[in-house]
């Protein structure tokens, strides 16, 4: 069991990663991933994630500790334990995210990530079936981008609606420009699911030199004169060590990654000693710098048919699942949202603070279901918020989840923001054709009025939800409080390098599979670099 390269995580980056690292048919490499294989049929089928979420079979069914911002509330944050990591289970929605934002990366010292140095890495991991008039999207790469196969009316009045109250028609806002409302681009392929498992492993399966091992947890990086040289894992209940000759990556997620780090003595000296750990390299910013993207969601009755009613008995149900299963089309390939928006909520800003997820369903939980009324929900976020929060150990077990502190709304800025995205949805459904169609205001409700800050402050900090973008807790930089260097390598230890979403030094302007992705595309070249200089 000894490879050149072991990664930890066959999530969105891993998967990338293993599968060039792999390429040359030289390279070997180990993937290792706590879940089972992608294996089960929820898993491809797009609308699935109302199955795989929350389920301990393909979820590691994180919860949060109780958060003062959002009224003291403990919440799920749901991420992939399975081949493909939470692009297995999440709402196919492809956002590659703002220019500014890479750029930005670059201007705090990330040199190599600008949006010029990233763009080449987007392109080259897609395969847009759109137009592209600009040449920034992808032609042949692994992961395939579609338009949804799927319209609902409701979602087309909203689109028309934010055009006629002042926001303009964006049809690609993976292109030149992000601002605008148009429909979700979705990680699906033929009407299924095309995970960072399916675009990226399924064709490396049958590489000698790639080696894949699912069920496997690793509990800690193994480290010999100051060089990862291995990983102590749990397979079956026995203990095992996987051997590295050049390099151990951690690509197991914004919540897995700094774990690991911490269970293998590399963090905060404090939090190391509050559970016995051996301090191997002192860097304060592990599980730091931890930050999510957290939705209001304001529902509306509306006359038209929606998702509510389309499922509300067996027949109906059953006269789906044979849509699907004869065309590939229906409601069965519904992303998580159809119709978004990139939305500036004041003029002076440069680029947007908000986003839409318009869905043609609405329910107060996945696990309650549907409402019993035809409903749309017109989720927002603010798109880069201040409030940072920390992971905290449990224990000195990797079996214990550690202690999730999103720190949500705890500024101003985050507070003010995000009621100014409701009270721009509740001004779009106020807006022909929409308003037409609008029954009335589920929630927060007609009671409360645009005026009323406080009210609808409560409301949010009462019923808002992660939209599960959790990143940043291995933050990329070259301050102190940075865990890894521009080149992903983990300051103070040779050998080992982190990959995923938790390196990002600020969360992306939208959703984050697709920026995951980049990263180990980023993080495969970086090695191969790093490997071949002299």
């Amino acid at each position: 069991m000894e490879f050149d390269y072991v990664i930890v995580g066959a999530g969105s980056a891993g998967c990338a990663l293993a599968n060039r690292l792999s390429e040359d048919g030289r390279t070997s490499v180990a993937l290792l991933e706590a879940g089972p294989r992608d294996l089960n049929p929820w898993i491809h089928v797009p609308v699935g994630y109302f199955r795989t979420m929350g389920s301990p079979g393909t979820d590691w069914c994180y919860r949060t500790q109780p958060d003062p911002g959002i009224a003291g509330r403990a919440i799920p944050w749901p991420r992939g334990r399975v081949l493909g990591g939470s692009s297995s289970i999440n709402g196919l929605l492809y956002v590659r995210g703002q220019p500014q934002d890479y750029d930005g990366w670059a201007q705090a010292g990330c040199t190599g990530w600008s949006w010029a140095d990233v763009l080449p890495l987007f392109r080259r991991s897609e395969t847009w079936e759109g137009e592209d008039d600009t040449g920034l999207r992808g032609t042949n790469g692994p992961l395939s981008v579609q338009n949804s196969r799927l319209r609902r009316e409701v979602v087309d009045r909203w689109i028309e609606a934010a055009g006629n109250a002042g926001y303009r028609r964006n049809p690609d806002y993976n292109g030149a420009d992000q601002e605008g409302v148009g429909l979700f681009q979705l990680t699906m392929r033929g009407g299924r699911r095309c995970s960072s498992a399916a675009a990226y492993l399924r064709p490396a399966r049958n590489r000698s030199n790639l080696t894949v091992l699912t069920g496997i947890q690793t509990e800690r990086v193994l480290i010999e004169d100051g060089r990862a040289v291995g990983v102590r894992c749990r397979l079956k209940g026995a203990a095992r060590d996987i051997r590295a000759r050049r390099e151990v990556v951690l690509s197991a997620g914004a919540i897995g990654s700094p774990q690991i780090l911490m269970l293998s003595g590399i963090g905060d000296p404090c939090e190391l000693g509050r559970h016995g750990i051996a301090v191997r390299a002192a860097l304060k910013g592990v599980g730091r710098n931890l930050q999510d993207h957290l939705q209001a969601r304001p529902v509306f009755r509306t006359s038209l048919p929606t998702i509510n009613i389309e499922t509300d008995n067996l027949f109906k149900q059953a006269m789906i699942a044979v849509q699907y299963l004869l065309t590939g089309r229906g409601p069965m390939t519904m992303a998580a949202s159809l119709g978004t928006g990139f939305l500036k909520t004041a003029p002076h800003l440069d680029t947007p603070d908000i986003q839409f997820h318009i869905q043609p369903f609405s329910a107060d939980s996945p696990a309650e279901g549907p409402h019993p009324f035809s409903a749309f929900t017109a989720s927002v976020l603010q798109l880069r918020p201040e409030s940072a929060g920390h992971l905290a150990l449990r224990s000195a077990r990797i079996e214990d989840h550690p202690e999730i502190h999103p720190n949500y709304l705890a500024t101003e800025t985050d507070r003010r923001t995000l009621v100014e995205g409701i009270r721009i949805a509740r001004r779009i459904a106020r807006t022909e054709p929409l308003k037409g169609v609008v029954l009335g205001e589920h929630a927060p409700g007609e009671d409360l009025h645009d005026e009323d800050y406080d009210g609808l402050l409560d409301w949010t900090r009462r019923t808002a939800v992660t939209i599960y973008h959790p990143t940043g807790t291995c933050r990329m930089g070259v301050n102190d409080m940075a865990v890894v260097d521009p080149r992903l390598r983990v300051r103070g230890v040779g050998n080992l390098r982190v990959a995923d979403a938790s390196i990002m030094p600020r969360i992306v302007s939208g959703n984050t599979n697709a920026p995951a992705i980049m990263i180990g595309e980023k993080a495969a070249d970086l090695i191969r670099e790093d490997a071949a200089a002299p």
